[in-house]
């Protein structure tokens, strides 16, 4: 059978084209054996290739070779040809295939969830000597909708839409058809159509008729056109979702914790409220110390394995001694009642069970295929993670520099720790049957969630623990010197510093971003949506030295630090010694220690010169000051705490790590004693640096680094991808994400321009998610009370009511809220639970502050937060679930 393959690519000087495929003709996916296509004319590339006749099928791939490097487009998929016609000739006519512009409804949260299309499980034999096959994109045929194909042709209906030729679509959003060629007149005109079950047609293509251009077809000859795009003029698609962490779940099987069976249970809930969409927080294994502590889901010590305490105990089986089987029951109705979780009593008896029921059953399981099929895919991080499990609670601490012989991961020494033959095996091979049933029961919510045509929609840290299995196994991936955190905020007016160590994009970029790709497919096995959290991350992080408690005395990370003469150009007298050395004129004493002054000069501090102080050695950095201060709560002690953390920041400019006489201005640096002593000229020429720097320096850059990043992660799965874009945003990224069609964050508390003090909804992109409030912040009624001043400005200038704001937020200005952001332009609109419930006093919370699920400015926050109802009573609070479909069903976030 011989396979012609034609593409039509206008190449320059220096550039190939190149063809890789499934078949040893096209070097089974080497492209060291690709098959190079031959130039004819005009920009068409073609090569023939002879396969077996009963080759069913072929997957292939164009790809770019520009002096001898290899390029792929970073969306193109792989075409897929099943032959149906043993033995033909086959021309396959292909478009080089690139990002389209609506690449959102081409994720699997569309082909595999909210408009899945099951086409037949093979196509049928074609038995006409001349064939013609079209296929084209049209992923905006929702459910209950199909596709057909009609034209000038008798073969084609002659335009009668009940004469159309249906098409099937074997690999949906791509859809097919195969029609006799033998009896075609020319010219060949033809357009695509929508209809519906009734076979009704909804949408025809717009603009003008096709015209099929097409050497005349030899005898067994069946020519294939692909790459074809519906052409149709859309409203936007818009839906609803909820965002819940899954530990805040609740149900009558619940044991104090939510777990993956409330989340398949929740789905019931989202489902009759008329939502598409449940979003959670991350739900990797965070287990250090197993206390509270340990509640902070963004500190996970594994980026693949799954929270132990996610499971579901029923699910997992039955025990079969009666008595211990009856203590948990106890138990469970306990630790259910409660209103916050405890976690330490949930982890204690939790673990009590998995270790009760791997005794019962972890034998037959471990020795069953299907486990040894999960185990031989994931071994590659199952391994590491089961003996770090294991290390951690034999040496009581999750820092692996403690761990003796093994405190450096030596992957040989760690398998043989691991071994089946070695006499800790039973204690390590718990962590193997724990993450099998965790990954059963995660795809099976997920399952019942496609079934019901929601959306899963995960979460990806930025960071990772610098005690984590990664920064054990793979360290040369990050920056174990510095630590990750945001710039000063609305969160946090001394910036957040999250302890994580940054990335060495140089080194991951080297590996192909091997570590991310792999990351990012693990998660699409339970998610089809994802939020890239502090997505700022991927153009540059904020990095604070190690030595650093809080986030002022830090610098971007990769960014372009000032040379010495431009800032003199800049009109500057830069003195070194005084802009970059951490030091206080004695006059400011009293002003930073208030009556400590004299203590903290002769205690704390060494006087350099007549007018100078600086820190003495022994409290020259943060860290040495808070060991030093731990344990001593007094007002004194804090007063002067703070006050020598200020001290220890206490500079213009920050020396770049790397780069001698390159200097990066300090964040915030107007509110240093430093600047005021500065002269009028220098406070204008370092405000000129410091803008700059900040807004306008690195943007090229920054846009740079961010597209290396970013598409080729975004590329290797077919998730829905959603960027945490919140903070100090440079103006790149808007840029970016646009380009590379992340849908953005939108708040209407949190506008990203900075002379508006709300966002106005009516003007926030459609490619984004709009959001009443996040984990991070006050709820809609915990916000209404805490600024009883901006609330009047909102209640007036947003609410465009009169008189003087409630100081409640009662359910009508809830549901007043909640309708605004559902009627804006965003695709996505995904709220808090506890904003949903909000809109009815029967069923909202009586205790405003207990719904807070974090504050950011804590960085020892206890994440407790549950829900007040089980979901089996939210099932049955027909009110309110009535008014949030009605909310929807106002803003055609529904189909009626």
């Amino acid at each position: 059978m011989k396979i012609s393959f034609n593409i039509y690519y206008p190449t320059i000087w220096g550039q190939t084209l190149h063809l890789t495929g499934s078949l040893e003709e096209l070097g089974s996916w080497d492209v060291r054996k690709a098959a190079n296509l031959q130039y004819i004319n005009d920009g068409l590339w073609s090569v023939c290739i002879e396969v077996p006749d009963h080759t069913p099928l072929i997957e292939y791939k164009y790809f770019l070779q520009s002096n001898g490097i290899t390029i792929f487009e970073p969306w193109d998929k792989n075409h897929l040809e099943v032959f149906d016609t043993p033995g033909s000739k086959y021309t396959l006519y292909d478009t080089w295939m690139e990002k389209p512009e609506q690449m959102t409804f081409y994720t699997s949260a569309f082909k595999e969830v909210l408009f899945r299309h099951d086409g037949p499980s093979k196509k049928k034999e074609i038995s006409a000597e001349k064939n013609i096959r079209l296929k084209v994109f049209a992923p905006r045929v929702e459910k209950g909708q199909n596709l057909a194909l009609t034209g000038n042709q008798a073969v084609l209906g002659q335009w009668d839409t009940t004469k159309a030729i249906k098409m099937s679509c074997l690999n949906f959003p791509e859809w097919e058809v195969t029609f006799d060629a033998s009896n075609l007149s020319h010219p060949i005109e033809y357009k695509f159509i929508i209809y519906n079950t009734n076979n009704e047609d909804i949408c025809w293509e717009t603009g003008s008729n096709r015209i099929l251009n097409l050497p005349l077809l030899k005898e067994n000859e069946t020519v294939v056109v692909s790459g074809l795009t519906f052409r149709g003029d859309f409203d936007h698609w818009k839906c609803a979702g909820t965002a819940i962490p899954v530990f805040s779940l609740r149900s009558s099987e619940s044991f104090g914790i939510g777990d993956f069976n409330d989340l398949k249970k929740f789905t019931d809930w989202v489902k009759i409220t008329g939502q598409k969409m449940i979003q959670i927080l991350p739900i990797n294994d965070t287990t250090m110390t197993h206390t509270w502590m340990d509640s902070y889901p963004y500190n996970a010590i594994s980026i693949y394995a799954l929270h132990p305490l996610y499971l579901n105990l029923q699910q997992m089986g039955e025990l079969k001694d009666p008595e211990a089987a009856g203590e948990f029951r106890k138990i469970q109705k306990e630790l259910n009642v409660l209103e916050k979780i405890d976690y330490e009593n949930v982890d204690k008896y939790k673990w009590k069970f998995f270790r009760a029921i791997f005794t019962q059953d972890g034998t037959k399981t471990l020795s069953g295929k299907e486990f040894k099929a999960f185990f031989k895919e994931h071994e590659h991080w199952l391994v590491p993670y089961a003996a770090y499990s294991y290390l951690r609670d034999l040496y009581q601490t999750s820092d692996f520099k403690n761990w003796d012989q093994y405190a450096v991961y030596d992957k040989q020494k760690i398998l043989r720790l691991c071994s089946p033959l070695s006499k800790h095996y039973p204690e390590i091979a718990i962590y193997y049957f724990l993450q099998y049933h965790l990954h059963l029961q995660l795809k099976a919510t997920k399952e019942y969630a496609h079934s019901q045509e929601i959306i899963l929609k995960g979460d990806i840290p930025i960071g990772i623990s610098n005690t984590s299995i990664e920064a054990w196994t793979e360290p040369e991936y990050f920056n174990m010197d510095a630590q990750a955190g945001a710039p000063p905020d609305d969160f946090s007016a001394s910036g957040q510093n999250w302890g994580f160590p940054t990335y060495n994009w140089e080194r991951m970029e080297a590996s192909g971003f091997d570590w991310w790709i792999k990351r990012f497919r693990h998660m699409a096995l339970y998610f089809d949506a994802y939020r890239i959290d502090h997505i700022l991350g991927f153009f540059r992080i904020w990095e604070i030295p190690k030595q650093s408690v809080r986030a002022l005395y830090a610098t971007f990370n990769p960014a372009l630090p000032f040379s010495l003469q431009e800032i003199k150009q800049a009109g500057m007298h830069f003195d070194k010694e005084r802009f970059t050395r951490a030091q206080i004129k004695g006059i400011f004493l009293t002003e930073l220690a208030g009556v400590y002054a004299q203590e903290v000069s002769e205690k704390y501090l060494i006087r350099i010169d007549e007018h100078y102080f600086a820190l003495h050695p022994d409290f020259d950095t943060q860290m040495k000051i808070r060991e030093y201060f731990t344990g001593k709560t007094d007002f004194k002690d804090q007063t002067i705490k703070l006050a020598l953390y200020r001290l220890a920041e206490e500079v213009l400019f920050i020396p770049d790590k790397k780069q001698i006489d390159k200097y990066h201005p300090r964040i915030s640096a107007s509110q240093t004693f430093a600047y005021r002593e500065l002269c009028t000229s220098d406070k204008y020429a370092f405000d000129y640096l410091y803008w700059d720097y900040f807004y306008h320096r690195q943007n090229n850059f920054w846009k740079e680094q961010a597209l290396k990043h970013l598409t080729p992660l975004i590329s290797c799965t077919d998730m829905l991808v959603c960027g945490e874009d919140l903070g100090m945003i440079p103006g790149c990224v808007p840029e970016v994400m646009n380009e590379l069609q992340i849908l953005s964050l939108e708040i209407e508390r949190m506008p990203k321009l900075t002379d508006t003090e709300f966002e106005r909804l009516e003007n926030i992109p459609y490619r984004s998610v709009c959001t009443t409030s996040t984990h991070d912040m006050s709820t809609i009624r915990g916000w209404w009370e805490e600024d009883p001043a901006k609330t009047q400005r909102y209640f007036t200038q947003i609410l465009k009511r009169t008189g003087l704001a409630p100081d409640k937020c009662s359910p009508e200005l809830c549901r007043q809220i909640i309708e605004n952001h559902l009627l804006s332009p965003a695709m996505l609109v995904v709220l808090p639970i506890q904003d949903w419930m909000s809109i009815n006093e029967a069923v909202r919370r009586k205790d405003v502050e207990s719904e807070r699920i974090n504050i950011p400015s804590n960085p020892r926050h206890y994440w407790g937060y549950r829900m007040h109802l089980n979901i089996e009573e939210l099932l049955k609070e027909e009110e309110l679930n009535k008014e949030i479909k009605v909310l929807i069903g106002l803003s055609k976030r529904i189909k009626n």
